[in-house]
C-alpha cells in the first residue's frame, strides 16, 4: 500500500506550525498544495507503481531511492510486490522509500552510473508457490519490462538465490544484465536516468493489451517462454505426418502427493489409454527442473489436474490444447474460475472442468453427510480463507468416477484440434 508523507505549514491563531501527514490519501486542500506530480499511482486493485525520470539514485541496502527535488516534494513509501492489500504476503517484504535529496546535506554520491532504466521489485511474499511465482511476479514483470527489449536493469529485493536460479532463463529474456541483489548491495549508490518501483498487475495470469505497453498480450508472454525453454509446439495442431510418433493425442496428468491427491490415478490412466490417449503422469514440485517440465507440458494436447499450483503450467501448453481442471467439492467454483478458467481463453486454450461430488471426496470419510461441510459450504467460507483452505484444499483427496470422467475426456478429444478424434 502506498503511503504519502508530506509536510506543510499552516497558521493557527497566528502561530505557524509544521504538520506531518502520513496516510494513503491526502485531502483535496493538502493535495492542492503539492507542487510536484505524484511519483506513485495505484495501477490496479493489486498494484502500486512509482516511477521517476531524471536524476534518480538507488541505495538498495537502505531500501531507499533518492530523487532530485524537482521530481518530488514529499516522501513516498511502498512495498514493491503486486498484492498490495494482502497482509500475510506483505508481512515479510521490506518497505521502500522514495524521497527527495536531503535539504541540508549533499545528495548521495553515485558509485555506479547507468544509461538504462531500472525496475525495482520484491520476490518475497508467496513466491515458491508456482501460481504466485507467475501471477504475482513473472507476468507483472513482463508487463512492466518487456517493452525495454532487455535494456533494463533489475534490482531485486528480498532475493532468494534458488528462486533466481529456477527462473533464470525467463529473467534473461527480460533483461540482458546481471541482477542486483538490493539487500546485499552494501554501500553502493546506483544512479539511473529512470527507475520504476513495483510491478504492474492486470489480472490473474493475464495481460490486458489495452493497458500493456505496445499492446502486448499473454500470448506474447507465452512466446517469450517458448524462446526461454526451447518449446517446440506453438499450437496443438498435429504435424500431418502419418508416421509421426505423436499421432496419438497426449494426456498429461498433473499428480499431487500431499493434498488433493488422485486416489485412482492408475485407473484414470488406464481408462484414458483405452480412449486412445498417450498418457504421461508427472508430479511437479519446487525442486523440479522447470525447463524440462515445460517441455513435457508443451508436448501435451490435454492436461488434467486438481485445482492447485501445478495447473499454472498451462503457460507452457500449446495453443488449442485443452485444460481440464478438477474442482474439489466445497463450492470452490469461484476459485477455479478466477485462477485458471478465466485465463485460459486469452492463452488460446480450451477449458473444461470436472466437479468432484461428495462420494468422490475423502471428506465423506471425515464428516457425516449432514455436516455443514456438505450441506452449507458457505458457512465454512464465512470463517475465512484459512478455514476454507484447511477444510477443502489441505484435507481433501479425490477419486473421480471413471465413467463420468470418461465423458469429460471424450469431450476434450472432440474439441481439440487433433486429426485423430475418438468417438467411442
Amino acid at each position: 500500500m502506498l503511503t504519502l508523507i508530506t509536510s506543510f505549514f499552516v497558521n493557527i491563531n497566528g502561530i505557524g506550525k509544521n504538520f506531518l501527514i502520513a496516510g494513503e490519501k491526502v485531502s483535496g486542500e493538502i493535495a492542492a498544495m503539492d507542487l510536484k506530480k505524484p511519483l506513485c499511482v495505484e495501477t490496479s486493485r493489486r498494484s502500486d507503481v512509482c516511477e521517476a525520470v531524471g536524476d534518480v539514485r538507488v541505495k538498495g541496502s537502505w531500501q531507499t531511492i533518492f530523487v532530485h527535488p524537482s521530481l518530488a516534494s514529499q516522501e513516498w513509501k511502498m512495498k514493491p510486490y503486486a498484492r498490495k492489500h494482502d497482509r500475510p504476503a506483505l508481512a515479510h517484504i521490506k518497505e521502500w522509500a522514495i524521497k527527495p535529496f536531503p535539504d541540508q546535506e549533499p545528495a548521495p554520491a553515485c558509485t555506479v552510473n547507468y544509461t538504462i532504466p531500472a525496475v525495482v521489485f520484491s520476490i518475497g511474499g508467496y513466491t515458491g508457490n508456482l501460481f504466485h511465482d507467475f501471477t504475482d511476479v513473472l507476468v507483472p514483470l513482463f508487463i512492466t519490462s518487456y517493452h525495454f527489449h532487455g535494456d533494463v536493469q533489475f534490482v531485486i529485493a528480498d532475493a532468494k538465490s534458488w528462486w533466481l536460479s529456477k527462473f533464470s532463463l525467463i529473467l534473461k529474456q527480460l533483461s540482458k544484465y546481471e541482477i542486483i541483489d538490493a539487500d546485499n548491495d552494501q554501500d553502493v549508490v546506483r544512479c539511473f536516468p529512470r527507475v520504476i518501483i513495483g510491478l504492474n498487475f492486470h489480472k490473474e495470469l493475464g495481460v490486458d493489451p489495452a493497458k500493456a505497453p505496445n499492446g502486448y498480450s499473454i500470448m506474447d508472454f507465452k512466446e517469450m517462454l517458448r524462446k526461454a525453454y526451447g518449446l517446440e509446439r506453438p499450437t496443438a495442431e498435429p504435424s500431418g505426418d502419418q508416421w509421426d510418433v505423436r499421432r496419438k493425442p497426449r494426456l498429461l496428468i498433473i499428480s499431487r502427493k500431499t493434498s488433493r491427491v488422485f486416489l485412482n490415478e492408475r485407473g484414470m490412466s488406464d481408462m484414458a489409454m483405452s480412449l486412445g490417449f498417450d498418457v504421461r503422469i508427472a508430479d511437479p514440485d519446487v525442486a523440479t527442473d522447470l525447463g524440462k517440465f515445460a517441455r513435457l507440458v508443451n508436448s501435451a494436447d490435454v492436461m488434467i489436474g486438481v485445482h492447485g499450483a501445478g495447473l499454472t503450467n498451462i503457460v507452457f501448453l500449446p495453443a488449442g490444447a485443452v485444460l481440464i481442471q478438477v474442482v474439489p467439492m466445497g463450492n470452490l467454483e469461484w476459485l477455479a474460475r478466477d485462477t485458471f478458467e478465466n485465463p485460459s481463453p486469452d492463452m488460446q486454450l480450451k477449458y473444461l472442468d470436472y466437479r468432484i461430488q461428495a462420494d468422490e471426496s475423502t471428506l465423506s470419510d471425515q464428516y457425516p453427510r449432514d455436516h455443514p461441510v456438505f450441506t452449507d459450504p458457505q458457512s465454512i467460507h464465512k470463517k475465512g480463507w484459512n478455514e476454507l483452505s484447511r477444510t477443502y484444499l489441505e484435507n481433501q483427496d479425490v477419486k473421480p468416477h471413471l465413467g463420468r470422467l470418461r465423458i469429460t475426456l471424450l469431450e476434450a478429444l472432440n474439441i481439440m484440434p487433433h486429426s485423430r478424434k475418438m468417438t467411442q
